[in-house]
Parts: C-alpha cells; sequence; structure tokens
C-alpha cells in the first residue's frame, strides 16, 4: 500500500543521486546545497515513521523501504566524504558492514517468525550517523577553532556502530537462537491484513 510514510521513503531514496552530485562536484557553496539536501532527508526520516505509528498505516511495503532508504542514504553520504577526502575509508568500511550485519540478522529472525526488541543504542546510533555527516559536510565551512566537531561526531558514530552493533548480535544470539523471544504471532496482537505481525519493531524502531 503506497500511503504518506511510504512515499516519504521512497522521496528519501530518490533524494540520494542528487545529493551525491551535489557532494562530488565542484561548485560555490555546494557544501550548503548538500546539507540542506542531507538533513532534508533526515527529516522525512523521521515524519515517515512517525505519521506510521500514529496513522496506523505501518504496511509490509514500509517494513522494507523504511530501513532500505536510511541504509542507502548514510552509505551514501558517509562514501561520498570518502571520495571528498573528509573520512577516513577504514571509518566508513565499519559504519557501512554494521548496517548490513544487522540488515542480515533481522532478515534471518523475520525469517525464524521472531521479533527482536529495539534498543535505545540503535536509536542513538542513527542520530550519531546523522549529526556525523552534517557535520563532515560542512567541515570545509567551519571555522578553525570548530572543525574538530566533525571528527569527533565521526568517531562518536564508529565506536556507538560497533557498540550497537555488538549489543544486536547479543539479542539476536537471546531471542533468536536461544529462543527467548516468543514468536511474532504469540507477541502481537491481532493487527489489518495489510499490517504485518511484526510491526512493533517496523518503520525504524529496530535499528
Amino acid at each position: 500500500m503506497l500511503n504518506l510514510p511510504n512515499l516519504l521513503s521512497i522521496c528519501r531514496i530518490l533524494l540520494v543521486p542528487p545529493l551525491v552530485v551535489v557532494l562530488l562536484t565542484k561548485f560555490e557553496d555546494k557544501e550548503w546545497w548538500g546539507l540542506g539536501l542531507f538533513l532534508l532527508a533526515a527529516i522525512m526520516d523521521f515524519f515517515d515513521g512517525y505519521l506510521a505509528r500514529r496513522r496506523r498505516e505501518v504496511t509490509r511495503l514500509g517494513t522494507l523501504l523504511d530501513p532500505a532508504a536510511d541504509k542507502i542514504l548514510i552509505s551514501a553520504a558517509f562514501i561520498s566524504l570518502v571520495e571528498m577526502g573528509e573520512a577516513p575509508a577504514w571509518m566508513v568500511v565499519v559504519i557501512v558492514a554494521r548496517e548490513f550485519a544487522v540488515s542480515a540478522l533481522r532478515s534471518f529472525a523475520a525469517a525464524e517468525g521472531r521479533v527482536i526488541p529495539a534498543g535505545f543504542s540503535g536509536k542513538l546510533k542513527t542520530v550519531v550517523q546523522i549529526v556525523a555527516v552534517a557535520a563532515l559536510i560542512i567541515h570545509s565551512q567551519l571555522p578553525g577553532e570548530l572543525k574538530h566537531i566533525s571528527k569527533i561526531s565521526l568517531w562518536a558514530a564508529v565506536l556507538i556502530s560497533v557498540y550497537s552493533g555488538i549489543e544486536y548480535f547479543v539479542r539476536f544470539r537471546r531471542f533468536v537462537l536461544a529462543g527467548e523471544g516468543a514468536p511474532v504471532a504469540a507477541a502481537t496482537a491481532p493487527t489489518p491484513p495489510d499490517i504485518p505481525a511484526a510491526s512493533p519493531a517496523a518503520r525504524g524502531d529496530a535499528r
């Protein structure tokens, strides 16, 4: 079902090519244009999850689009920053690898009919990554005394990404491999046909 939250997710994905083009093209004030596009996509990320939950429009399509849009946006932004010389490649590899590893675990858990409860570190990771990307995009435009903010935020993004990834692996072992988590069908109340039983962990609640 193509509702407003899903449209916002699609718009986020469509913003990625223009963002990459802006970041990798040399023209005056490109950093501020890039920052504007990235923050617009980040704001859409908040509103698509918020609207989906508030309007009870969590759909199967949304549960696929929302995390995919997150990973495409963050990965594209960080990789572009490597090309710009603003972020070390090894740090970006760590961040992107964490995203794909957790996605694989989440897919396996869903196939087993289980939900892994959301952790605070996953939500914090998303916020820190957004701050890091935003700061790195305008790094060259920052005054000398503020340039250290982008590097600190990048280190914070790497550390919290690693920590949240480890925490997710521990939760995966506990709720899926050890079988402590209740199956999706037993853990959730009946839902309309277009809403998956795993909806409490969908639309950004399980990062």
